[in-house]
């Protein structure tokens, strides 16, 4: 693991320091870019107008006229936090609206990703005039055609990445579609069925409809639009902070839906004290276990819940799924890590690895956590029981697979895959993604090719440099700055992907160290005659007397009590 501080423009520095910045807060936005305080705005005035995202008049038109001719409208959700979010949105939007709505979110384990041509039969039999998507539909290009010949009008509202044909749909909401001017390309597909809304109600007003009742209040579904966009791992960039920051001031007013407020005290966590993190480690993965296990359905109906009790409950099934995903994810890992004892990993620049007994749902997860210990790219497989569409054999060889992958920085996944494909036609069944994730499937026969030819453009676009690890930290802290306060104001603020929670280093001296629960590290460490306590999480090895470690500040919070308490993420010894 190599320790680099992140790059800082002293003269940003110094022009927010001016402009009434904190020191130590001035440091931690410019070395993520922020040259100027009216780029950290949090009202929602500061947000890009609706108007501006292609094609969102033109659908609010559309559903417009739907409302108002009582069409039945179909929302077509996605089997992850930012899906579910999504959805609920969507139909509690829509229906504030005066829209007559209801949702359908495939089964993974049985129809696959996205708006099938499978989903669209299994929708037409709810009798809907229109369909929309909600966080997928731009691969759909199948799918929307068996709608279409159904008589199914196809609203798609997406954020993914399109590929070389777009669907026929009758119109198409997604900042990264191509010709999309919107200055923000990272919504995730919930806060693009935000801005869809945003752009309704402006509708609706010019039409007249709330000339004789009040307007809907979209700001209330905010909660949804903050935990989807943080759980769905999309860049932070100014707007989607906007988005999320609002969202975390309605829940710490007391005002979440009553699904968010149910997973949050399932969660062990604070409404008034709730943080962006707390979104991406501990409500968005009990979210996403109802998909990754069982059927999203359970996730949306719990955001949808309008009872505390109601919501309760389903957020108690929720924890117990993810109970149960986090023990399958440890058996998958144990295996997997068996089975990369035969493999020369140091000499490899990608992994993909297959396992009879892996859980379709759980797959990502476990690339991820084999991607982050090996910094390698790395696609998981498990076997679907599904015979390929092309082959009337049923033989084991003509299953396919179902894969997931995760990248790590200078190696975008989609397009080493969309290389993969244009070098060996027929070995990927499809695939699809982003820069750091992908899904793809293949034959079962061809998994070997598929390793090798991955392997080779891994090769060809990896530096062995590509492969070191690295972690960036924001430099060492003054000890008078390792404080509560610190880590309390610290928490007031808004981190997450592209906009990464503050990381230090400094060397301390290690003055006590224990084992706790036989898999953490307990530590007192020292610094300036400074005592601090700490944890480090899964780690059983003793450190050096004396240590450098990179740490974040975390609040400690026990009978009422709060305390500092440093959160190591990665110690060495000095030399």
């Amino acid at each position: 693991m190599q320790i680099k501080q992140r790059p800082l423009d002293e003269k940003s520095v110094n022009e927010l320091i001016a402009q009434g910045t904190s020191p130590l807060l001035a440091r931690l936005y410019a070395a993520r870019g922020v040259i100027a305080k009216s780029e950290l705005e949090t009202s929602l005035s500061g947000l890009i107008p609706p108007e501006q995202l292609t094609n969102a008049p033109e659908m609010a038109k559309l559903l417009a006229d739907a409302i108002a001719q009582n069409k039945k409208l179909l929302v077509i959700g996605d089997y992850d936090a930012d899906g579910a979010t999504a959805t609920a949105a969507a139909v509690k939007g829509l229906k504030s609206m005066g829209a007559n709505v209801d949702f359908l979110v495939p089964n993974r384990f049985e129809y696959g990703y996205g708006l099938t041509p499978e989903i669209v039969a299994l929708a037409s039999t709810l009798k809907p005039d229109i369909l929309i998507t909600v966080d997928n539909g731009i691969a759909s290009v199948d799918g929307v055609a068996a709608a279409n010949l159904l008589g199914l009008q196809v609203l798609v509202t997406d954020h993914h990445l399109p590929g070389d044909t777009t669907p026929a749909a009758s119109c198409i909401v997604n900042p990264n579609q191509h010709g999309c001017t919107f200055p923000s390309k990272n919504l995730a597909g919930v806060g693009v069925m935000f801005y869809v809304l945003l752009a309704l109600r402006a509708e609706l007003r010019v039409r007249g409809v709330f000339e004789n009742k009040s307007e809907p209040n979209l700001t209330e579904l905010l909660d949804l639009v903050a935990l989807g966009t943080v759980a769905d791992l999309v860049k932070l960039d100014a707007n989607n902070r906007i988005l999320v920051e609002q969202g975390l001031r309605r829940i710490r007013a007391g005002k979440a839906c009553a699904g968010i407020h149910a997973l949050l005290q399932i969660a062990g966590k604070t409404a008034e004290k709730v943080t962006a993190q707390d979104f991406g480690f501990a409500v968005g993965p009990r979210l996403n276990a109802a998909g990754r296990l069982d059927d999203m359905r359970l996730g949306i109906a719990c955001l949808l819940a309008e009872t505390e009790h109601e919501a309760m409950q389903k957020a108690q099934t929720l924890h117990e799924l993810n109970l149960e995903r986090r023990n399958i994810e440890a058996d998958m890992q144990e295996c997997a890590l068996i089975a990369l004892e035969n493999i020369d990993v140091a000499e490899s620049y990608s992994l993909s690895i297959v396992n009879a007994d892996y859980h379709q749902g759980v797959i990502g997860i476990l690339a991820s956590r084999l991607k982050e210990k090996y910094h390698r790219p790395t696609i998981v497989f498990a076997e679907t029981g599904i015979v390929s569409a092309d082959s009337g054999d049923a033989s084991e060889a003509n299953k396919t697979l179902k894969g997931s992958g995760r990248s790590i920085a200078n190696f975008h996944l989609r397009d080493a895959l969309d290389l993969v494909t244009k070098r060996h036609p027929n070995l990927i069944i499809k695939f699809g993604g982003h820069a750091m994730a992908a899904g793809l499937s293949i034959k079962q026969a061809d998994f070997a090719a598929f390793q090798n030819a991955f392997e080779t453009v891994a090769r060809e676009l990896l530096t062995a440099a590509d492969l070191q690890a690295i972690i960036e930290t924001d430099g060492r802290l003054n000890v008078h700055e390792i404080s509560l306060q610190t880590s309390q104001m610290l928490d007031t603020q808004v981190w997450g992907q592209g906009f990464m929670a503050p990381l230090f280093v400094d060397d301390f001296k290690v003055i006590n160290q224990r084992i706790l629960k036989e898999k953490h590290l307990k530590l007192i460490l020292e610094k300036d005659a400074k005592r601090f306590d700490a944890i480090y999480f899964n780690c059983t090895d003793s450190l050096n007397d004396v240590t450098t470690v990179v740490y974040t500040l975390n609040v400690n919070e026990y009978k009422g009590l709060q305390s500092l308490q440093l959160l190591v993420k990665f110690a060495s010894a000095i030399n």
